[in-house]
Order: C-alpha cells, then structure tokens, then sequence
C-alpha cells in the first residue's frame, strides 16, 4: 500500500488543511474528529488499551491489531490484508454474509506497470468467500455451452486471466477439466432421464451420420415426443461412435444402444435417418425392432427418410443443371462485392435508374444451397443494374446476357418452393408433420406441372426432381396424411382433395389405404395401450388412497361393485372405443384459421377422445427432419471437427449431449403452431 492509501485511511480534523494530519491523541480534539472512511471499519472495533495505546479488533473472529500508540498510527493496511487476503477463518466459514470485500490483491507477476487504484464500494455489495469448486463447475459449463476446447485452461493466456481476477484459484490440467465436463454431462442425464419417466406416450428418433477425419462415424440421436403438460420436446439423446460407419450393422448397434441407455424398449415409434438405408441395412435392422417394440402398423411408421435430405439433393439437381449461368453471377457479385469503389458505383447506378428492389448483393456460401438462391433472387432484380455498370465502370466486363438472366430466373422458380418449405424446419418452433403434407404435396404437383413444359431444360430438369420427391411421397405419404387426419381442420378431406390432384382416377385406392391405416392403427391403441409412466401411476394411487370407504358411492363404483355392469357394456357395445374415431371423423371441420395449435386442442379434447388423443399425440411428434435447424441447407455431409474427434468417444457424447441439455432445458417447448395457407 502506497504512502498516500495510508494518509487517506487515517482521521482527520475538519477545519485544518489537506495536508496536515491529525496525530494527536483522542483526549486532543473528542469532538471534532470526522467519520472514518475506510472500509476497514464495517469489519473493525477500535478499544483503548492503556493511556494512549489504541488496538484494532476484528468482528469476526476478535483478532486484535496494533492501531495506535502516542502519536504514532499503524494505518490500516494490515487490516485490510486480514479481511482481503482471506486470513479471517470466521469470514471464510461464512459468518459474514453482509460484509464487502473492498479490494483486489495486486500481483506484480501477472504484468501491468502499477497496482490497482483503490475501489470503494457502497455497503450493500456482498462479501463471497472464493469457493474453488464453483469455480470449476462453471468452467466446465462454460467450455461445454461455448464449444472451447478443453485445453483452454491450460493456455497461458487464460491462466493469467484467471489469476488476474482470484489469486487464490488453482490451475486445472486437461483431465481435471474433461473430468468435470463428464460430471456435468452426468448430472444432467439423471435430471432428463428422471423426466422422461414421466413421458406418457412413445418416441420417436432421428438419426444423423457424421463423419471425421479419421474415416470414424458418430451417429446423432435425437428423441422428439410430448410431455404430459402436451408440450413438443426435442433433446439429443446419444452420441455414438461408429468405427465402421458404412457397415450394415452400424444404425442397428447405434439404435440398441439409445434404446437400453434410455430404456425406450417398447416405447419406439417411428425412425428418421437423415441418409437413406440401404436394402441390407434394413434387413439388419428389423429384427432389432421386431425384439426390442412391438411393430405399430407393421413397422410402416418405423422407418422414414428425412425431408431436408430429399430437399438439399432436389437443390444440387437445379444448381448443377444451372452451375455456368451460376458462376457468371457469382463472378459478377464478387466483382461489386470485393471493392468498395466498386459497390459504390453499383449503388450509384441503381439509385439513378430508379430500380425498386429492396435486396442486396451478397456471396453465396457453395456448401448450403440457400445463400446461392438468395444470391441469384438478389441479382435478378438487379439485373438491369448489371446490364448498366459498363457504361460507369470500363473495367466490368463480365455482364450475363438476358438468356443468361431468364435461366437464373427459371433456377429460382424451381428453388424457391424447395426454400420456402426448408425455412420452416429452421424456426425456432418445432413443426408438425402436418404442415409438411400441404408442402410436399404442392412441390409434387408443382414438378408435375414443369414435366408438361415445351422447354426441354425445364422439363428434365423437373423429371430428375420429381423422381426424388416421388420416391420420398412413396415411403412417407402414409404418415404425413395421417397427421393431416389428426387436424381436426382437415381430417380426410384434404387428404381426398390432394390425393385426387396426384393420383386422378386412382386415388380412391390410396385414400382407402389411408382410411384403412388410421382406423388400424387405433385399435392398435386400444389393444395394446401403453403402461403407465410412474408419474400417472402416483397420481392414480394418490387419488384412490383419497378416496374414504365410507362412501356408498365409492363402494358402488369400486372395481367390485359394477364388474357384471362392465361385462355387459363390452357385449352390447363392442364398438364402443372404434366408434370414437368414427365420431371425430364424422364431426364437422373446424374453421381454417392461418395458426392453430393443434397439439393444444387434443389436450383440451382428451377427455372426450381418451384413445384417439393418445395416438394423435404420437404421430403429431414424428419429425419430418433428421437434421439440425442450423445444417438444412446443407449439401454435404457434417464432419467432426479434428480437434473432437481426437477426444474420447465418451467425451464427446458428453460435450455434445451437455450443451444441448444446458442451452435448451427440458422446460424449453413448444406448442407448434401449424401455419398453412392456401
């Protein structure tokens, strides 16, 4: 402490100038002395020893301290050091919760040219003992949340960081660090397994095959079901290594392992895989499926492909019938976008010709399709910018022709549905199968008309997109027209309306199949209803120990005392629980508003429809996409980074899984409000 901090804690008399300094003793001046102004007195007692020998004691732990003899005033720089330094063992067991601790040690190692300028803070900041292992915890979580590499405690930088701020923390090595990041993955495994107990229905999985540069494979698993509260949920479940991702076993190994880890067994309703499966694959998987759960409709919902796939290769297919045309954009927005000067003329000549477009030139990103369709949208409305920057810039000689301009224009009518459809896997509300009927019937019927088109480019290139969407309409249609029939704004009528559109005079056989399918399915419900969840469990318990024997009624109504009245409902009313679906069925449709909640009405209607609600919340949390919202618009494969897949495969299941638990939570839902228009 410098000789001026000392001067400024010792007490002075008010009337006398700055510079001098009350010495004497207190009998001298009783009265006119100041309030003393250093923190140090919310921690210390001043108590005359002998004649004119004061001593400082401290509150806490009643230590006493050399403050004063005759003339001569210790200051308060010992004192500070005691409360500052940690060296109160009654601070630091807790005991003064409402004390401030008012200054930070300097360390003439850590750098810096002088030591920190005194702070004095107001009495209402807290004094937080330091508490190593907190320290930790939130390391851990921050490396986890933040994607920092484990290594980062022991860089030199951020040691130095971390000392600047408490002397008192202990370095931490690598495996102290991976070590915690595992505890934290764990921790929060028992909190999401304990909830997903409570889970009343089935689930349904997303699988993602990522590669590294190691040739090794990690397979995503991601569940997506409804609460009990009928909120949507979508939490990563397992990371798993795969050292022969191209074997034929590899999904089945991966799906068995989430299947145990999560004790899913029996509860598995549909499978979504981000690549399709090949034949052998499949093989290998049914006979998993088949011993682990019960096969809902024959296994026809269990294996799916994966909508954004299908999209991003329907995107290659346009970008690479129109990649020359799409080069000569790319090289003239490069030639505005990588100069100023440049840019600046641009604007100039889109200011005077007046051109209303809104838009802004920008790069694309050649790895996700959509920043190229939005880079072409953008210079076709400019296009009359670009036939006119020659004329104000010699040096532009790269402008496309207006047949170049009229093919980027078809591009982006074939890419624009593709967009719209993909954007809404990106929100940050999850979607329901629902909404992606009405699309991929519109993009079928879209490509069916271009087929028909005189233009040749335009109808090959319509017929090698349709054959995607064709085969993907194939093997899903039957799961997306049956959440159509869970909407009661649709039920069978869309589904009539748009198969009759796809399959002209052969659509009552499809929609019979359809008809067929969801009335199989519910007596697949009411045949095989699920256990309950240890939560409904407690609470039926809890309502029937609540119940008194006392009450004629409740002997009445006890399993015992109507048994013959049950028998005889089941034989005068065997289609008693069919005829709940037929009733939905028969009802009319509700208005068609633009959002409506249709996972919140069958919670309002579960009473009415105790079965039918039970599969509709089923089959509304299949997931149409096996991608991440942020990897939509890719169109190449997700690759491990090098730095991850040098860590242990346990490692980086717990980083992975840990950041998506933290960041979301199991409380972050969504109702999944179903926008279609028409």
């Amino acid at each position: 402490m410098t000789e001026m901090t000392e001067i400024a804690d010792m007490e002075t008399i008010p009337g006398e100038s700055n510079n001098q300094l009350a010495l004497t003793t207190p009998e001298a001046h009783p009265i006119k002395r100041r309030k003393k102004k250093s923190m140090v007195w919310e921690y210390f007692t001043i108590e005359n020893v002998s004649a004119g020998c004061r001593r400082a004691y401290c509150k806490r732990c009643k230590q006493s301290f050399a403050y004063s003899t005759g003339s001569k005033v210790a200051g308060t720089s010992h004192l500070k050091r005691h409360i500052a330094k940690g060296t109160c063992r009654a601070l630091l067991r807790g005991q003064g919760q409402d004390n401030n601790q008012f200054i930070t040690p300097y360390n003439p190692k850590m750098g810096g040219s002088e030591p920190p300028k005194r702070r004095y803070r107001s009495p209402s900041s807290p004094f937080i003992p330091f508490d190593q292992d907190r320290c930790r915890h939130e390391i851990a979580r921050m490396i986890i949340m933040h994607e920092y590499p484990l290594h980062i405690v022991e860089h030199p930088g951020f040691i130095a960081f971390v000392q600047s701020l408490q002397p008192q923390f202990d370095k931490m090595s690598f495996n102290t660090v991976q070590g915690d990041c595992v505890a934290t993955y764990l921790r929060e495994k028992q909190s999401l397994m304990k909830f997903i107990e409570g889970i009343p229905g089935r689930f349904c999985l997303t699988l993602d095959m990522w590669s590294s540069n190691q040739t090794l494979g990690y397979v995503f698993i991601t569940g997506h079901f409804v609460d009990s509260d009928w909120k949507l949920h979508r939490q990563v479940f397992n990371v798993v290594m795969e050292p022969y991702p191209d074997s034929h076993s590899a999904l089945s190994h991966a799906i068995a392992a989430c299947l145990s880890d999560w004790s899913l067994e029996g509860k598995l309703f549909s499978l979504t895989f981000n690549h399709p499966l090949s034949e052998a694959g499949l093989e290998n998987l049914r006979p998993l499926l088949c011993v682990k759960n019960p096969l809902i409709l024959n296994g026809q919902l269990l294996i799916r492909n994966c909508i954004a796939r299908t999209m991003s290769s329907m995107a290659k297919d346009v970008l690479g019938a129109g990649q020359e045309i799409i080069k000569k954009i790319r090289d003239s927005v490069k030639y505005v976008k990588m100069s100023e000067s440049h840019d600046d003329k641009f604007i100039q000549v889109k200011n005077q010709l007046q051109v209303p477009s809104e838009k802004s030139l920008f790069l694309d990103n050649q790895t996700r399709w959509n920043t190229t369709y939005q880079m072409l949208a953008a210079a076709s409305e400019l296009k009359e910018v670009f036939d006119c920057l020659d004329t104000y810039d010699p040096d532009y000689k790269l402008a496309p022709s207006m047949e170049d301009w009229k093919l980027a224009e078809t591009l982006c009518s074939f890419l624009k549905p593709l967009f719209d459809a993909a954007s809404i896997l990106t929100t940050t509300t999850l979607p329901t199968i629902i909404t992606f009927f009405y699309e991929v019937w519109k993009i079928h019927v879209d490509l069916g008309r271009s087929i028909t088109s005189e233009d040749p480019f335009i109808s090959n290139l319509a017929k090698s997109m349709q054959e995607k969407i064709d085969k993907y309409w194939k093997d899903c249609s039957l799961v997306l027209a049956m959440a159509v029939v869970m909407d009661p704004r649709f039920k069978m009528k869309l589904v009539e309306f748009s198969f009759t559109k796809i399959y002209s005079e052969d659509a009552p056989t499809y929609i019979k199949t359809v008809d067929d399918g969801i009335h199989e399915l519910f007596l697949e419900y009411v045949a095989l209803p699920l256990p309950l969840t240890p939560t409904y469990a407690e609470e039926v318990n809890g309502a029937n120990n609540g119940k008194t024997n006392e009450s004629h009624y409740g002997n009445l109504l006890s399993d015992h005392g109507l048994t013959d009245f049950d028998v005889y409902i089941m034989e005068t009313n065997s289609q008693q629980m069919k005829s709940e679906l037929d009733q939905y069925l028969e009802e009319s449709l509700l208005p068609r508003v633009q959002e409506f909640d249709v996972v919140g009405w069958w919670k309002l209607n579960k009473m009415k429809y105790p079965t039918l609600s039970k599969m509709a919340r089923d089959i509304l949390s299949i997931p149409v996409s096996a991608a991440a919202p942020e990897s939509i618009f890719d169109i190449t494969d997700k690759q491990l980074d090098e730095y991850r897949s040098s860590l242990r495969p346990e490692t980086v299941e717990a980083l992975i899984c840990a950041k998506d638990w933290l960041h979301f939570g199991s409380s972050d839902v969504s109702n999944a409000l179903v926008k279609m228009e028409f």
